[in-house]
């Protein structure tokens, strides 16, 4: 649906789920993508998958550490030829009540963010139409029981998007976010849960009107609005990819 030959792209966080699908569609619109991840193997099978493997690179990054973000970013920026489009995907799904998972959600999922943004910003401030998009949650419209940290995190990502957004607009930077819903993709512990009909995954199909999970495409072919010109007067909105879940409360 969108023409982005030419356009630098970076996805934290890319090597799988809705961060390897929204690659994966970059990719398929004719950018220059790069990817980053905790792990070689997961990097080494999106390569091999790739669509266009010639314009993919991919690099390992800590996201909870500042040192390593700032290398990933000045790395990517030199391979790519600068960066023209940012997704913060990255998220250290933290979902226990404890210390360490607090201190974990907020390390990567909000700092990672935060450090990347500004990694990112001198490539940004240079290129045309620069956008960045950030991938949030429902979990972060609405308490939460089972993952507060995680929740908590994704809403204090939704309002980052738009301090974040009233910040950059007149460096003609765009920021906004996507806050999917309930998104299986391969490997996904949505996908886990189907496989063992968890009572987790019946309610949450149960209050989706079309009776299923979301794929991560769907997600990712927001995002690539967001970052496309159809896109060009939109500032510092949280869009909800969801099916209408959160319509009736699931």
């Amino acid at each position: 649906m969108f023409d982005f030959r030419g356009r630098k792209v970076i996805v934290t966080g890319g090597s799988r789920g809705i961060g390897r699908a929204i690659a994966a569609n970059f990719l398929a619109a004719g950018a220059a993508v790069s990817v980053c991840a905790r792990k070689h193997k997961a990097l080494d099978e999106f390569i091999g998958e790739a669509s266009a493997p010639t314009r993919l690179h991919t690099a390992i990054c800590d996201l909870s550490d500042a040192a390593s973000i700032k290398t990933y970013v000045a790395t990517a920026a030199e391979t790519l030829g600068g960066i023209d489009i940012l997704v913060n995907n990255v998220s250290a799904f933290a979902r226990a009540d404890t210390e360490e998972e607090w201190q974990m959600a907020f390390s990567t999922d909000v700092m990672g963010t935060v450090r990347t943004s500004r990694a990112a910003l001198p490539w940004l401030e240079r290129a045309q139409d620069a956008a960045i998009v950030h991938i949030t949650s429902i979990a972060g419209t609405r308490p939460s029981v089972v993952a507060p940290c995680y929740g908590a995190m994704k809403a204090a990502l939704i309002h980052y998007t738009a301090s974040q957004a009233a910040q950059l607009a007149k460096k003609g930077i765009r920021v906004n976010s996507v806050a999917p819903g309930s998104i299986t993709a391969p490997g996904h512990f949505w996908e886990v849960r189907k496989s063992t009909n968890d009572l987790a995954y019946l309610k949450s199909v149960a209050a989706i009107p079309v009776g299923r999970l979301g794929e991560a495409d769907e997600v990712a072919d927001v995002v690539l609005f967001f970052a496309s010109s159809a896109a060009r007067w939109v500032y510092g909105q949280t869009l909800i990819v969801d099916g209408g879940q959160t319509l009736f409360g699931g």
